[in-house]
């Protein structure tokens, strides 16, 4: 959830910028309403979608002793904090939908209990109170008095037209379930009040060239402006009579700039795709193979021996493990060539977590922490990871055999760092170091 919100919010600032930089001074308003609604589309899809790019890196093969899988499924600690978050977004968000609806009916309250007169391709609603010209969908509200006196202008009645057949009403009704939705992001704030600035730009071009005088219908604007009444889910006659808008009644734009100006935003738009969309993913891929005819082979100087296959030490497998004894790197000539004597034989007692594997898997299960990109993905799958338990109990030498991805390589890693010292393994009554390899079972909840 997070990430969704900081990709589509970033989306959100990006494109909104572009808007108010390129395109918001330009008499272009029908592309500008189609671009401010593409934005929020886009911005709120756009972290739903993800491209994989696969870049492979060296493979490696790995021959170890046959591994029996063993699940283990890491549980995370209860956390109250998210539920409690949820809950009070479930409030507010309740609260708002209620104010939402019931703006709706108030519409509709007003329709059914006012006298309604057919005109154009809209409906007149006459309502006793003093108001200025205001539109809901295919309906105009206009002052009872004011209409039977002949005191609305023709410019006006083109104005809420305007509204009425460019469906206006259902942009600012989407703006608004997403303004419900994400109360807590102001961004949609800003959305709003651009969208409508943009149907006024549409309404007032209508009228200008309806009628072709720019000077008396700016007056008459002016003249309604020292009403302040606005109106939630309208549009509204007087909604930021601002230079902005009076300027834009006398702006022309050429072809060519406005083709130009549409072109500015579409490598944002392109590189806001690529830079949220795709994904390159590191893919390793690991052959674990077994030795043919069931036997192992162990390198002893220049010669190769053969034998029995012995099983690797696993949690809850009552099979011997394999004792691997190194002894410390001497340098043999002057040339500083290491070697490395290596002793493979039967332990006579196997290495053990304190208390017992139920205690481990306890502990595990305490310590380990998704990733929130693991919870995210829901992730689930095992890891296979080999550890040195040295003579003292402690664990040394990690290699991870197989990976999911998502940070739980260096997680897991970083719990087993944490483990209390094991009862080391033993050899005739003498500590000894034991590798373990541990398939590990890994499910995660969102």
């Amino acid at each position: 959830m997070t990430d969704f919100l900081i990709r589509s919010t970033f989306c959100l600032f990006v494109l909104l910028g572009a808007y108010h930089l390129f395109l918001e001074r330009e008499k272009m308003h029908h592309f500008n309403r189609f671009y401010l609604l593409f934005s929020l589309i886009f911005s709120l899809t756009i972290p739903f979608i993800t491209i994989e790019i696969i870049q492979e890196i060296p493979k490696s093969n790995i021959e170890i002793d046959s591994i029996e899988a063993g699940t283990f499924v890491v549980e995370e600690v209860t956390n109250y904090l998210p539920t409690l978050l949820w809950s009070l977004y479930g409030l507010v968000t309740f609260l708002f939908t209620v104010k939402f609806i019931k703006n709706i009916i108030k519409f509709i309250s007003k329709i059914k209990s006012n006298a309604t007169i057919n005109y154009k391709n809209a409906k007149l609603i006459l309502l006793k109170e003093k108001t200025l010209p205001h539109t809901f969908l295919n309906t105009i509200f206009i002052n009872e008095n004011d209409y039977q006196n002949r005191n609305i202008e023709e410019e006006l009645y083109t104005h809420e037209l305007t509204h009425v057949t460019q469906k206006h009403t259902l942009d600012i009704l989407f703006i608004e379930i997403l303004k419900t939705i994400f109360w807590f992001n102001p961004i949609f704030h800003f959305y709003k009040k651009a969208i409508q600035l943009n149907h006024e730009f549409l309404a007032d071009e209508k009228v200008i060239k309806s009628y072709n005088n720019v000077p008396f219908y700016q007056n008459l604007l002016l003249s309604k402006a020292t009403v302040n009444h606005t109106f939630y889910l309208a549009s509204n006659l007087n909604y930021l009579i601002t230079k902005k808008r009076l300027i834009m009644m006398t702006k022309t734009t050429k072809p060519s700039i406005a083709l130009l100006k549409k072109l500015a935003v579409t490598p944002i738009i392109i590189a806001l795709f690529f830079m949220l969309c795709l994904k390159t993913v590191a893919q390793e891929k690991i052959t674990i193979e077994k030795p043919e005819n069931n036997t192992y082979t162990k390198k002893k100087g220049a010669e190769k021996v053969s034998g029995p296959e012995k099983p690797h030490s696993l949690p809850k497998i009552s099979k011997s493990p394999i004792a691997i004894n190194k002894y410390e790197e001497e340098k043999t000539n002057e040339l500083g060539k290491d070697s490395e004597a290596t002793k493979i034989t039967e332990i006579t007692k196997q290495p053990e977590f304190p208390g017992g594997m139920a205690e481990f898997y306890k502990f595990v299960g305490k310590n380990f922490k998704f990733p929130k990109e693991a919870i995210d993905n829901n992730l689930e799958g095992k890891i296979f990871i080999k550890f040195m338990i040295e003579k003292d109990g402690n664990l040394t030498d990690f290699q991870i055999l197989s990976d999911l991805g998502f940070g739980t390589r260096e997680e897991i890693i970083r719990v087993l760092s944490l483990s209390p010292k094991w009862l080391p393994g033993e050899e005739n009554n003498k500590p000894v170091r034991v590798q373990y390899s541990l398939p590990i079972s890994l499910a995660a909840k969102s």
